[in-house]
């Protein structure tokens, strides 16, 4: 259950980020790498109860899970390492690379909407 921390990071992220004494936030955007273990259908559980009370409360979060990308150094392109491939770089089978994707915690986007003035 430790994606309610996420959670409440992602919320905390998007407030500081929104001037949340003019603005609603709507939406908020992660990407998440498939090697940070954590689960994106349980962000999107727990998030409504991470956002309650705060500006983002009502928000959908949208999760982008970000599959491991590595750089072979040896021959320097681009794979996916998988146990399928033995975690080997398809063009040269070299076992020597250099992760690039899959370990991210990013929130990418925020969407806001100007609260009407109460008079």
């Amino acid at each position: 259950m430790h994606e309610l921390s996420y959670c409440i990071s992602l919320v905390n992220m998007a407030c500081e980020n929104a001037d949340t004494d003019k603005e609603t936030i709507t939406e908020l955007v992660a990407d998440v790498g498939v090697m940070t273990g954590v689960v994106p259908e349980y962000l999107i559980k727990y998030f409504p109860e991470a956002a309650k009370g705060t500006a983002a409360e009502g928000a959908v979060l949208t999760v982008n899970q970000v599959p491991v990308e590595g750089e072979c150094l040896d021959c320097k392109k681009s794979y996916r390492p998988s146990a399928e491939n033995g975690y080997s770089c398809p063009y040269c089978k070299s076992l020597k690379f250099d992760l690039k994707h899959g370990r991210e915690f990013e929130l990418i986007n925020i969407k806001v909407k100007k609260r009407s003035r109460e008079v």
